[in-house]
């Protein structure tokens, strides 16, 4: 089955609310809730005193209704206790500000006291719900990294030495890493590292690079410290914790996963933005990737307005539940929203639920009635996959390394980059995958590098061999410009092994001015960046026609070994970008999953070795028609077409199951 559900905080209303709970939840069509999340100073409110019988009430209640729990460790949000006993434990800003209790997360990452607490309350959990029928997977934690992304504390400076010891070994390796003969920075003592903390100046860019990738480790160590407890006591119960955002640029994704047996995402789309589903699919297919195409969960949403905005838009009819169908036709195999009842106090008392203040007689709920029958009729997708022949490559060393500053320009940014990629694609009904530049690329008929300023020899010596064994490549400008250790590449720009396989060399950038362009000549235009690129075997496609380089080539094309390599010194326009992907993608081989989709309506496939799944999605605010080459029965109506009319919003999910035409 699809798993349908949202968080669920019984703590916040009285026992007689708890059996209206589960009789609506039933009424939804609810299989699995998130328990427990916030409820540390409930389960221990004072340091060594456990009161867990609340929790096997409403536990044994889910069980009896056939509720499935993705149970909580309960350390997200630290008891007021434990701050006022063991103030050392609260985070410090890069400024020396030391946050306070009243919130939620204030907690040090590497704080030893914090992680002592946290897995003994871990245990406790483990312990007691081991054996629970309605226990479905473990939630560790909560939304890490969202508020404390780093912390500059002594305890996290002692951390960070020890983390650069095992790292570097000597400090003659550390300086050389971090380029500390300039402006004097050799280090002769490792106690003379602190973090990278406020500064009269630029700060040293390896060590804020370097404090990136401890500050992630950290933060994993958190996880993994309630993660070894919970496998120690129930090795068979699955284990994930929520990422949030688009893309969540405090922690490396790619290290978590593997430390996960599955990946989940929280995803809140702007209602406001027209294009909001492009950025979501975009985040659903970066998870998904995470694990070479597995299913995923969506562990938070929103029913209709969030509470965090500056204006909170409510979420129009439909969108709700195209927003669902979209995480599904994506990959996900659950989609739970926050929250199930919506609370009366505290900061999220204006965060849409299920269950609004006003009640269940209401247009959410009603919708999400509605939207708990869709998914059963889908319960055949569950297990399938999506599988693409395009990779965008996404690497968070070189996210971390692109935006430090003093840089070119600071309007070249990780996210902004890879959706003015990512969105050609998605608009022609083309799935791609999100994967890092050391994963296998061999199996893709073409791979994008929007950006990946931070590359070193090794990877760019990947890419030149994919590209001279046949495959059909796409990088776009600022990539390949420092190593590891965020240190240049001479002799041109970009790193030598991506250099040949592109046939260009490139000799000096000429970022734009904010709010400019550049003509690239009739009906293409060219923003955010130029360069001066010399020509070393690549063909010009586009050149710029206005600007300091007016005459000089600012698109190429080269051929290399079996392959093709293209350069973009410089962004089209939108309606550019689509133009040059189309061509690229063409030459590559790479169909739309439907050709001749209308505009606005996405398609998706899922599939396995028998069954497979056409998703379509209308996001349009008018009603289209979708022509298949042969009918075949939607899951949502048990209508057999070939024609598809999509309702403003609308949705339809074609069981294909492998027919000519697809």
């Amino acid at each position: 089955m699809i798993h349908y559900g949202a968080d669920y905080n019984p703590e916040h209303w009285t026992e007689d609310v708890w059996d209206s709970d589960v009789k609506l939840m039933t009424e939804a069509g609810v299989t699995l809730v998130s328990l427990g999340i916030f409820s540390w100073a409930k389960v221990e409110p004072r340091p060594g005193e456990f009161d867990f019988g609340w929790v096997d009430t409403v536990m044994d209640k889910l069980a009896a209704a056939g509720i499935g729990v993705s149970l909580s460790t309960m350390t997200a949000a630290p008891p007021p206790w434990l701050a006022h006993r063991h103030p050392e434990t609260l985070p410090v800003r890069e400024d020396g500000t030391r946050l306070s209790v009243g919130s939620r997360q204030q907690y040090c990452p590497s704080s030893p006291v914090y992680r002592e607490h946290a897995g003994r309350l871990a245990e406790q959990v483990a312990r007691r719900y081991a054996d629970h029928p309605a226990l479905r997977i473990w939630h560790v934690g909560n939304e890490y990294g969202c508020h404390i992304r780093q912390c500059y504390c002594d305890t996290s400076a002692a951390d960070f030495r020890d983390w650069l010891r095992a790292r570097y070994g000597t400090l003659d390796a550390l300086n050389t890493a971090w380029s500390t003969t300039f402006w004097s920075q050799g280090y002769s003592d490792w106690d003379e590292i602190q973090p990278p903390r406020v500064a009269p100046s630029f700060r040293n860019p390896a060590q804020q690079l370097d404090f990136h990738r401890f500050s992630s480790d950290a933060i994993l160590a958190c996880y993994r410290t309630e993660a070894d407890i919970l496998r120690r006591i129930t090795p068979e119960v699955p284990l994930t914790t929520n990422f949030v955002g688009l893309v969540q640029k405090s922690l490396d994704w790619h290290t978590w996963a593997e430390q996960e047996d599955v990946v989940s995402l929280d995803s809140y789309p702007e209602p406001y933005d027209p294009r909001g589903h492009v950025e979501a699919a975009f985040g659903y297919d970066v998870v998904r990737s995470l694990k070479d195409g597995k299913p995923w969960l969506l562990l938070e949403h929103a029913p209709s307005a969030v509470n965090w905005r500056r204006t909170n838009g409510a979420k129009s009819p439909g969108v709700m539940r195209q927003g669902v169908l979209q995480a599904v036709a994506r990959g996900a195999d659950a989609a739970l929203f926050f929250q199930w009842r919506q609370s009366r106090g505290g900061a999220e008392k204006f965060h849409s639920a299920m269950v609004p203040h006003v009640g269940a007689d209401t247009r959410v709920f009603a919708e999400a009635r509605d939207l708990g029958q869709d998914l059963k009729a889908l319960s055949d997708v569950e297990g399938t996959r999506v599988d693409s022949d395009v990779a965008i490559l996404h690497d968070w060393n070189s996210w971390w390394a692109l935006e430090l500053d003093a840089h070119p320009s600071a309007d070249v940014t990780q996210l902004d980059s890879h959706l003015a990629h990512y969105a050609p694609f998605f608009d022609a009904g083309v799935t791609c995958d999100v994967v890092p530049p050391s994963r296998d690329l061999s199996a893709y008929k073409l791979v994008v590098v929007p950006n990946l300023y931070l590359l070193d020899e090794d990877g760019a010596e990947r890419l030149r061999q994919y590209v001279r064994m046949g495959g059909h490549l796409v990088v776009s400008f600022f990539s390949g410009i420092v190593d590891s250790c965020d240190r240049a590449h001479l002799g041109g720009y970009p790193v030598a092994p991506l250099r040949d396989a592109l046939g260009v060399r490139i000799e000096e950038f000429w970022p734009l001015e904010p709010g400019t362009s550049v003509s690239l000549g009739p009906g293409l235009t060219g923003t955010l960046w130029s360069e001066a690129i010399e020509l070393r075997g690549a063909e010009p496609v586009a050149s710029f026609v206005s600007g300091d380089l007016a005459g000089a080539p600012a698109i190429t094309r080269h051929a290399y070994g079996a392959g093709v390599a293209w350069y973009l010194g410089t962004r089209p326009d939108p309606d550019g970008m689509r133009r040059l992907l189309d061509r690229v993608r063409a030459e590559a081989g790479v169909e739309p999953v439907v050709p001749g989709l209308p505009a606005g309506v996405q398609a998706v496939r899922r599939e396995a070795e028998d069954r497979e799944f056409l998703f379509l999605l209308n996001h349009n605010a008018g009603e289209v028609t979708v022509e298949l080459p042969f009918e075949a029965p939607d899951l949502l109506t048990d209508r057999v077409s070939a024609r598809h009319v999509l309702a403003p919003r609308g949705a339809a999910v074609v069981r294909t199951d492998r027919r000519e035409g697809t």
